[in-house]
């Protein structure tokens, strides 16, 4: 997929699903952080990146006019956690925000894509330098996936996938407890074998750490009162009656969430959530499992997905009888069994599971649920074939266990 994949990345998904299914400690009633979220950190970083891409990616036989290289992009910090403060893991995903292109090959007058991304596993040191200052080291595995183009079926620039070197370095400034800033820098050696030239970012951006709250603020956020649903369990339908206007809004005209080349016309799924931490009113985050069984529009094909994921709740509005609330989920690591669906290329039976959608719990004590969303299947670009499966509205109803 074209837009940028924040919830990609190699292995996340895996790494933040089993720090998901740790419970909060006993008599916090799941509003401290679950111990494999304390001292655990978010990040994002946007700069300049930079890999000469040129004629020397082409195979024998082919010539090309010219070739642009766009230079803006993000890094992000999926998970990181701080062991201590001088050494810490991070896994992370890099990306350009536009694709390198090729213009004019052997005279023909067209455009074509080349995308890449870097996804990366290192251990990080850092050096206090001063009261606010630390700087910061990082070495590891990084796997780079590049998806190149054909003409006529016979490659042009070649698909890749492979693991090298990633390294970086930067200089860190302590805001507060829980927010740094960064200038930052990082780097991935050339690939002969792969035609793959040398990868560097230039960055500036910020890390956010989870700390573990105070037994203070654990004791007013008890007191507070609020109700959050321990236990969900859920029957869904999806239609595409409505056809995917809410998809197309929030994927092309807001650029909230993700679309998909093959655009699925109906499934029925099965899905139970349990919330692990919630803050004092607004925020609260689950761990979810799922079943689905899916049709898809053109073709009529049917396949099944297997998913675990993450559901970041927000809560806007609460009443006696009814609390409404917007949820995200992102990055869940799904199994799904067929690869070919109305003619795209998905990739692997590995892929992610997204959704963004609105709901409410109702009732006396608050144990109806119902909710409408839209969906997303695609594996983040980890592989080079991820043409993505357009999920359109979702309407669900649940039931709260205690």
């Amino acid at each position: 997929m074209q837009r940028i994949n924040f919830r990609s990345g190699l292995m996340a998904g895996f790494f933040l699903l089993t720090n998901f299914f740790a419970a909060a400690q006993p008599g916090e009633k799941r509003i401290q952080y679950p111990w494999g979220l304390k001292n655990a950190y978010f990040g994002l970083s946007m700069g300049y990146i930079n890999y000469p891409f040129s004629s020397s990616q082409l195979e024998p036989g082919f010539t090309v006019q010219s070739v642009t290289v766009p230079h803006i992009a993000p890094r992000i910090t999926l998970f990181g956690y701080q062991f201590n403060k001088y050494l810490s893991a991070q896994i992370t995903y890099m990306r350009p925000v536009d694709w390198v292109i090729y213009k004019n090959i052997n005279g023909n007058i067209t455009s074509n894509s080349v995308w890449m991304n870097v996804g990366g596993l290192t251990l990080a040191g850092q050096l206090p330098i001063a009261k606010k200052f630390s700087l910061f080291a990082e070495a590891g595995l990084g796997v780079i996936t590049r998806k190149g183009f054909d003409i006529n079926y016979v490659d042009v620039v070649k698909d890749a996938t492979f693991a090298t070197g990633l390294f970086g370095g930067a200089l860190k400034y302590h805001l507060n407890r829980k927010w740094d800033l960064l200038l930052s820098t990082t780097w991935s050696p050339a690939n002969t074998k792969n035609k793959q030239p040398a990868t560097t970012f230039y960055s500036a951006g910020f890390n956010y750490h989870l700390k573990e709250l105070s037994k203070e603020k654990v004791a007013s956020n008890i007191k507070s009162g609020y109700y959050f649903a321990k236990h969900i369990l859920q029957l869904s339908y999806t239609t595409n009656a409505f056809h995917y206007g809410v998809n197309d809004l929030f994927s092309k005209t807001l650029p909230l969430f993700w679309g998909g080349a093959a655009h699925l016309k109906q499934g029925f799924s099965v899905n139970y959530q349990r919330n692990i931490f919630h803050a004092r009113r607004v925020f609260s985050l689950d761990w979810g499992a799922g079943v689905g069984y899916w049709r898809s529009r053109n073709n009529n094909d049917k396949f099944l997905t297997v998913s675990l994921y993450p559901v970041l709740r927000f809560t806007a509005f609460r009443s006696p009888k009814t609390d409404l609330f917007f949820e995200y989920t992102v990055a869940g690591p799904t199994y799904i069994s067929k690869t070919l669906i109305d003619n795209e290329t998905t990739g692997k039976k590995f892929t992610f599971y997204d959704a963004m959608g609105i709901g409410m719990f109702a009732g006396k004590k608050k144990n109806f649920n119902a909710g409408l969303r839209i969906a997303h299947f695609s594996n983040g670009n980890i592989f080079s074939q991820n043409n993505g499966v357009k999920v359109p509205l979702t309407f669900s109803v649940g039931y709260v266990l205690k």
